[in-house]
């Protein structure tokens, strides 16, 4: 039996979240190395296995991949999340590379102030409801099928789910307005896998804490309004 991933990161969402989301979308068991330490930090850096100095890093097959985007592509492609051809594959990417966008406005979410993190909840929320689910209830009505791309699960729709969930902690009725990406939700929240990666008691992570904001501060001397790598 081939070894379970193993992924090295902070116990919160950040950059690994998507990763443990792809993970368990496929239905893949996976292990966690968190980092609580400057230590624990500084002896991956001694040994050369965190190319860029950076986490998320994820052992699999035999490899240890950084790089957020590489090692979710790796995912897609190994567990069938990824198109059956270029053009879906094409199409993915650029659906993926859109939720991106969104998502990454919420990524410094927690290390902002409290005066900065209502100003972000705003704009997030404006962007969201008048650019980005505009364009994927058109996508879904277009397309006529049950997921963004072909005929099947993908990346795009695990990612999308992610990002419309993370809206939706900030702003309960981000979809009113939206019926086709509403039964969109509903439905891939209830593939099998994904229904078990939202149900309690899984390795999904709760909404980033000041403990977590902590940890990371001080794991990688942070000292600013920033977002981990």
């Amino acid at each position: 039996m081939a070894a379970k991933p193993v992924l090295y990161y902070f116990d919160g969402r950040g950059k690994m979240e998507s990763i443990r989301w792809l993970l368990a979308a496929a239905g893949v068991e996976f292990e966690e190395v968190f980092l609580e330490t400057r230590e624990q930090y500084e002896k991956l850096l001694q040994s050369g296995v965190l190319m860029f100095q950076q986490v998320p890093m994820v052992e699999i097959d035999g490899m240890k991949l950084v790089q957020t985007r590489a090692i979710l592509n790796y995912i897609a492609g190994k567990y069938n999340l990824y198109g059956k051809d270029l053009k879906e594959r094409a199409l993915i990417d650029m659906y993926v590379g859109g939720t991106d966008d969104l998502m990454g406005f919420l990524l410094s979410f927690p290390f902002l102030s409290a005066e900065d993190k209502v100003k972000q909840c705003a704009f997030v929320v404006q962007k969201a409801t008048s650019r980005y689910f505009p364009a994927y209830e058109k996508v879904l009505k277009d397309h006529g099928q049950d997921f963004l791309v072909g005929n099947r699960l993908s990346w795009a729709d695990i990612h999308l789910l992610e990002a419309i969930l993370m809206l939706e902690e900030k702003k309960s009725d981000a979809l009113s307005g939206f019926p086709l990406l509403q039964a969109f939700k509903k439905r891939i929240s209830s593939i099998p896998t994904i229904k078990k990666f939202l149900a309690p008691g899984s390795k999904r992570k709760p909404i980033s804490d000041d403990k977590y904001v902590e940890t990371v501060r001080r794991v990688l001397r942070m000292y600013y309004d920033v977002k981990p790598n």
